[in-house]
C-alpha cells in the first residue's frame, strides 16, 4: 500500500518535471507547524539555484500546476517562505484511506523495494561470564532494528557472535585442571567459571608462570588438544542455557550463534590472503594492516597476527565478514556495539572494503552507557556490573508491587503475567526511547510510571482501547468488518487522530534511516496522546451511526498501530492491567 508521503512525492515529482522541465525529485516531509498544513513539499530550492531563478515564483508555478492533481486529496496547495509548498489533506481523502489501512496486514506501511538480505550482529556476550547490564543495549537495540527490518520485508539474519575462543579460556583451563573441578556438579557453573578466571588471572599479575601456563593451555586448545577441547565444550555448553534464559525473558531471538571458535580454521588463510594482496605486511614480527592514506587511521595499524603467531579479534572479524558473504550473500551487515569500539570498526570496514567487499554496506550502530543516578556507569555497590537477570528480576518485582496494589481482584497468575510484561517492557522502552548514541540515567520510578513517555503508559493505552470493545460487546472482527468506504471525520480531534495514524509509515522510515528505534517510541507516545484527546471529546459507543462505526474503526486502528509498534520494539501488549 502506498503511503500518503509516497503518494505526494510521486504526484509532486511528476508535476515538477512537467511544469518546470526539471529532473529533480520532490521531497515530502510533515510540516513542522500544523497551522501551515500537514505536509511540506521541498526540492525546488536547488532547482531554482541551478537556474539562477527566484525559488518562490517557481514554487508558485508548481503549486498552481499541482492543484488539479491534488483536488481529491488536499486543499489547494500554498507557498511559504522561499519556496516551500504546503499541503493540507481533506477529511474525505483521509477517511477513505482508513478502512484500507485497517484491512492491510502491514497497517499501511509499504514493503521495502527491493528487499535485501541483511545480517545483524548484536549482543555477543562472552562464554563463561554472566550477562550484565552492559549487554542490555546491544541486545534490545539490535533486536528492535532486526524486527523493524523484517517488518519492512527484508531477509534479516540475526547472528550472535559470542566470545568463546579468547585468552580467558587459557586461565579457565589451567584453573580447572589445578583444582580438578567438575563443572557438571557445580550449583552455579557460571559463577564458578567467573571465580576461577578472576582468581587465576589476578594471581598471574604477580606470578608470570601462571600466565605462561594459561597461554600454553590456550595454545593446546587452538591446536585441538582432545582434553582441552572436551573441557572447552563443557564450558561452552554450560554457558548457553544462561544466555538463553535472558534472551527468552527479553524476547530476543537469533537465527545463528556462531562464536569466534567457528572461524578459527579460516584465520591463517585470511592473513595469508591479506599479505598476498598487499594489504597486510610484517612489522616487528607481527602482521599489520596500515592505513597510511587515511588521515584518521594513519597512525593506527590493524594488528591481524601477533609476533608469537597468535591471531586476534581483527582477524576473526575479517573471517566473519568473509564467511557471511560466502554463505548468506548479504547486501549489508549491521554491527550493534557500544561507541568505545568505533576505532575498531573503522579499521575493520576500511580493511574489508579493500579486501574485496567494496559493494557490501557495513554499518556500525553505536550506543551510549546506562548510568546510575550519580551519572556514572550503573554498577552494584561493590562496583561490579549489575547482572542482567537480577535487573529483570527487580523490574518484575517492582511491577508486581504496583499490580498487586491496583488489581487485587485479579488471580495471582494473571497479576504475575501482567507484572512480567509491564516490568520487562518498562526496562526495554526506557532504553529504546532514548537517542541511542546518548548515555541515559536508569530510573525505576520514571520507567514504571503510568504517565509520560513510558511502556506502562502505552500498554495501558492499548488496554483502554480494547476495553471499549469489551464494553460494547464488540470484537476485533466486529469493528474491522464494518462495511464503510469512508470513515466520517467531522470532529477536529478525530480528524487529527486519523491523519496521525496515516503517519505510521513515516515513523518506520525515520527509525530505519539511521537505525533509531526512538522514532517509533516518539510516534507511539504522540499517537496515544492524540487518542486521549479524541476519546475525551468524541463519544464512541454512545454515538449515533455513522459516527459510532467510524469511531470504532479509529479505535481499532489506534490499538493495532500501538500493538504493532510496541512489537517492533520487542514489547508485549496485554488485555488488562
Amino acid at each position: 500500500m502506498e503511503s500518503v508521503q509516497q503518494l505526494l512525492e510521486r504526484l509532486a515529482t511528476g508535476v515538477i518535471r512537467q511544469s518546470v522541465g526539471a529532473d529533480g525529485a520532490a521531497s515530502v516531509r510533515p510540516c513542522g507547524n500544523p497551522k501551515f498544513g500537514d505536509y511540506q513539499i521541498n526540492g525546488l530550492l536547488p532547482i531554482a539555484k541551478a537556474r539562477g531563478e527566484n525559488p518562490r515564483p517557481l514554487a508558485e508555478k508548481v503549486a498552481a500546476a499541482l492543484a488539479p492533481a491534488l483536488a481529491d486529496i488536499a486543499e489547494p496547495p500554498t507557498v511559504a517562505g522561499a519556496g516551500f509548498i504546503n499541503v493540507r489533506l481533506k477529511a474525505g481523502f483521509v477517511g477513505s484511506l482508513l478502512p484500507q489501512v485497517l484491512a492491510d496486514s502491514r497497517l499501511g506501511v509499504p514493503a521495502a523495494s527491493p528487499a535485501r538480505t541483511i545480517v545483524m550482529d548484536f549482543s555477543a556476550p562472552n562464554v563463561a561470564k554472566t550477562m550484565h547490564v552492559g549487554h542490555l543495549r546491544s541486545s534490545i537495540i539490535g533486536d528492535s532494528i532486526a524486527r523493524t527490518l523484517r517488518f519492512l520485508g527484508h531477509n534479516v539474519i540475526a547472528d550472535n557472535h559470542i566470545g568463546d575462543w579468547g585468552t580467558q579460556f587459557g586461565f579457565l583451563l589451567h584453573g580447572f585442571k589445578q583444582e580438578k573441578l567438575d563443572l557438571a556438579t557445580a550449583a552455579d557453573p557460571i559463577a564458578e567459571m567467573e571465580r576461577i578466571y578472576r582468581n587465576y588471572y589476578g594471581a598471574s599479575e604477580a606470578d608470570p608462570s601462571i600466565r605462561d601456563a594459561a597461554k600454553a593451555e590456550l595454545v593446546k586448545l587452538h591446536d585441538s588438544d582432545p582434553e582441552n577441547l572436551a573441557l572447552w565444550e563443557k564450558i561452552r555448553d554450560l554457558s548457553m542455557p544462561a544466555f538463553d534464559r535472558v534472551y527468552n525473558r527479553l524476547g530476543v531471538r537469533f537465527d545463528h550463534t556462531l562464536g569466534e571458535s567457528f572461524y578459527h580454521p579460516r584465520l591463517a588463510g585470511v592473513v595469508a590472503d591479506l599479505k598476498a594482496k598487499g594489504l597486510a605486511e610484517d612489522s616487528e614480527g607481527a602482521v599489520c594492516v596500515f592505513f597510511r592514506d587515511v588521515p584518521q587511521l594513519k597512525d593506527k595499524p590493524f594488528l591481524v597476527q601477533k609476533s608469537d603467531g597468535a591471531f586476534l579479534y581483527p582477524t576473526t572479524d575479517l573471517a566473519t565478514v568473509q564467511y557471511r558473504v560466502e554463505t548468506w550473500k548479504p547486501g549489508e551487515i549491521i554491527y550493534v556495539t557500544d561507541s568505545r569500539q568505533k576505532l575498531h570498526f573503522e579499521q575493520l570496514f576500511t580493511t574489508a572494503r579493500r579486501w574485496g567487499y567494496a559493494d557490501l554496506k557495513l554499518a556500525h550502530v553505536t550506543f551510549g552507557s546506562v548510568l546510575g543516578e550519580d551519572n556514572k556507569p550503573i554498577k552494584t555497590r561493590s562496583g561490579e556490573p549489575i547482572r542482567l537477570e537480577e535487573l529483570l528480576d527487580e523490574a518484575e518485582r517492582r511491577a508486581q508491587a504496583i499490580v498487586d496494589a491496583q488489581n487485587a481482584d485479579l488471580s495471582e497468575a494473571t497479576r504475575h503475567e501482567i507484572a512480567r510484561v509491564v516490568g520487562i517492557g518498562a526496562v526495554k522502552y526506557a532504553d529504546l526511547s532514548q537517542n541511542r548514541v546518548n548515555d541515559y540515567v536508569f530510573s525505576w520510578p520514571k520507567m514504571l510510571a503510568m504517565q509520560g513517555n513510558t511502556a506502562p503508559y502505552l500498554q495501558y493505552a492499548y488496554v483502554r482501547i480494547r476495553s471499549i470493545f469489551r464494553k460494547g460487546a464488540e470484537t476485533d472482527r466486529g469493528a474491522s468488518s464494518v462495511k464503510r468506504e469512508c470513515v466520517a471525520l467531522a470532529d477536529a480531534a478525530e480528524f487529527d487522530l486519523a491523519k496521525f495514524i496515516l503517519r505510521f509509515p513515516e515513523a518506520i522510515e525515520l527509525a530505519t534511516e539511521d537505525y533509531r528505534p526512538n522514532f517509533i517510541c516518539s510516534y507511539l507516545y504522540e499517537l496515544a496522546g492524540k487518542f486521549s484527546v479524541f476519546y475525551e471529546r468524541c463519544p464512541v459507543l454512545k454515538a449515533d451511526e455513522p459516527a459510532r462505526s467510524s469511531r470504532l474503526i479509529l479505535c481499532q486502528l489506534t490499538a493495532e498501530v500501538l500493538r504493532r509498534g510496541l512489537d517492533l520494539l520487542g514489547i508485549q501488549t496485554i488485555e488488562q492491567m
